[in-house]
């Protein structure tokens, strides 16, 4: 069983007679379907739709946990903060930084990753230092199920909750009531107007650095996000992909040929036209 400490992340405890229906009317998440061993992704949107923060949330006992990136914990407790006004809610930040994720048919401490469950893997999240193994080990395997983290894969402000597939991880609702951005992420969705999308990508060598634009015959495709190895992520216009695939043109990444597949969870195809993917 693999386990692996990421020492990068950081949690916000929230409690109080109102945390829940506090997160229910500001995140994109569904709080309320939420159980009691489910870790969900997760987003605090811009007003125009797009991620200002991300993170995981599960419960804990009668509150809740988010993890989230340590650079971002401050700005997001002082966005909460601000949100809370007089109601009942407790955001504090926990001491203890780090979540050790491990995974496995043996793993069997903590709260399952819904991200990774759309792809039939357990991966389970625990607050504190419980793991050894390189991290690697653990981008390799986000990079193999196509699960994103803003940072290596994306900036944040700069993507939709659609872009990141958010809309089939788990991460956004399109049934509970209004929340901060959701005017435009359900416009998109109904409108089926979401073009950029998360993709794993392989090549026959080793691939360039995060960040190396991808292509398709001189005009730019996508951005390619964690790498390891032959192996990566990017978000790309997958209309343009699929456009290029249907052709035979070659996608390139620098000047290294690579290979764009949707994750299979996602239900998702490369469009051969300006149509949108079907799910």
């Amino acid at each position: 069983m693999p386990a692996v400490f990421l020492k990068d992340r950081s949690l916000i405890a929230i409690g109080g007679a109102e945390a829940e229906s506090f997160l229910q009317n500001l995140i994109t998440t569904d709080i309320v379907s939420l159980g009691a061993d489910e870790a969900r992704p997760g987003a605090l949107l811009t007003p125009q739709g797009k991620i200002l923060f991300d993170f995981m949330i599960w419960r804990d006992g009668d509150g809740f946990i988010i993890e989230t990136d340590a650079t971002q914990r401050e700005a997001l407790l002082k966005r909460l903060t601000m949100y809370r006004l007089r109601a009942p809610v407790t955001l504090t930040p926990v001491a203890e930084d780090g979540v050790t994720v491990s995974w496995g048919e043996d793993a069997n401490d903590g709260v399952g990753d819904s991200r990774f469950a759309k792809a039939n893997v357990i991966v389970l999240r625990r607050a504190g230092h419980h793991g050894n193994d390189d991290a690697a080990l653990y981008d390799a395997l986000r990079i193999e199920n196509g699960i994103v983290t803003s940072g290596p894969d994306y900036a944040l402000q700069d993507a939709f909750p659609h872009d990141v597939l958010m809309d089939f991880n788990g991460g956004l609702s399109f049934k509970k009531g209004c929340y901060v951005g959701q005017e435009v992420v359900s416009r998109m969705h109904h409108r089926g107007t979401a073009r950029r999308r998360v993709v794993t990508v392989s090549a026959g060598a080793a691939l360039p650095a995060s960040g190396t634009e991808i292509t398709a015959n001189g005009k730019p495709v996508g951005t390619l996000g964690s790498v390891e190895g032959t192996s990566g992520l990017a978000i790309v216009r997958i209309d343009r992909a699929g456009e290029a695939m249907a052709s035979g043109t070659p996608l390139l990444a620098g000047d290294v040929s690579v290979t764009l597949s949707l994750p299979t969870w996602s239900g998702l195809s490369f469009p051969t036209s300006s149509d949108e993917a079907s799910a």
